[in-house]
């Protein structure tokens, strides 16, 4: 599916990061810390390029390599360096407590894969590092503004509470928002922000 989604000349999701990732990194000030960053779902690069730009090593993971792919090419455009790690996050595990943030925008997955990526992308947390992610909640499915269109594929911040219940919880809110991001996050979506620093 992905395979075939991406393969167009078009970015479907756009080639500008998402802006809640763009924002709170502003106001975590995470520009100015130093570590490697892990991108999981990221598809055709346009979160793990603006990373790179602001002088991350950025590592992105995604089950399409015409994704992939294209999000090499994109950040031969801008003139920086990613990882890209073709790889389903059901299975994927990289080594524990490595990186300064791990970033998960629209990582929409089954409910078993999604399970073992949160757990997963806690564990990759050095301590003090940042889990970044935003998803659409049940609420979005109908409104025909993107994601998936099975509720089971959705995020809910109550799972996300429980998973990184032992960490500082930085921001958890489920909420509306105008988003605009290629031809599929297009209009009012309803979204879970959320962001947790490993103790």
């Amino acid at each position: 599916m992905w395979d075939e989604r991406f393969n167009q000349d078009a970015y479907v999701y756009g080639e500008e990061p998402n802006t809640f990732l763009a924002q709170l990194w502003q106001e975590l000030e995470l520009a100015e810390r130093s570590g490697p960053v892990l991108c999981l779902a990221e598809g055709e690069g346009r979160n793990a390029v603006h990373l790179a730009d602001l002088g991350h090593e950025v590592t992105c993971v995604d089950l399409s390599r015409v994704g992939l792919d294209k999000a090499e090419q994109l950040a031969g455009r801008r003139g920086v360096n990613i990882q890209t790690v073709h790889a389903d996050l059901g299975a994927y595990t990289p080594e524990p407590d490595t990186f300064a943030a791990v970033v998960m925008i629209f990582a929409h997955t089954p409910p078993q894969v999604r399970q073992h990526s949160l757990k997963m992308a806690r564990q990759a947390l050095k301590p003090g590092g940042y889990l970044i992610l935003e998803g659409y909640t049940e609420d979005q499915i109908g409104r025909g503004t993107g994601g998936p269109g099975n509720p089971e594929m959705m995020f809910s911040q109550a799972e996300l509470e429980q998973v990184f219940a032992g960490d500082e919880i930085v921001l958890a809110r489920e909420i509306e928002r105008e988003i605009n991001e290629g031809l599929f996050h297009t209009g009012v979506g309803a979204v879970v922000q959320f962001v947790a620093r490993k103790v």
